[in-house]
């Protein structure tokens, strides 16, 4: 069954917010946020994907060939706001988020937050 305007409006509203409270949360911890993100939601999954993400010192360290070290920081990071990042999914789809993973990329500089939900059978 195809889905009606209003409820493709709604799907792009949901990942809009995701989008934005992911980056949200980004600038309000990191300092920086993404340039650019966008949200991608899949019957049990949300992946947000960040553009642009490092600040200045790690773009620094990055440079200098120290790109392990920037990783292993934003991995520790990402999983220290595991929680309030999932929190703000689960607001916005009205799920509840299982699992969460987190990669980020040296060159092109991208940042993928990936969430596993709930499937809605289940209860």
């Amino acid at each position: 069954m195809a889905e009606t305007n209003a409820e493709q409006r709604s799907a792009q509203d949901r990942s809009v917010a995701i989008a934005n409270a992911i980056t949200r949360l980004h600038r309000q911890h990191y300092g920086r946020g993404a340039a650019s993100a966008r949200t991608l939601v899949g019957r049990d999954h949300v992946v947000v994907f960040l553009e642009d993400i490092y600040t200045t010192v790690e773009r620094t360290l990055i440079d200098a060939g120290h790109f392990e070290q920037v990783q292993a920081t934003r991995h520790t990071f990402q999983q220290t706001m595991r929680i309030s990042f999932s929190s703000a999914v689960e607001e916005i789809i009205g799920r509840r988020v299982i699992g969460f993973m987190s990669q980020v990329h040296e060159n092109p500089d991208v940042a993928a937050e990936i969430f596993l939900l709930e499937r809605e059978d289940a209860g």
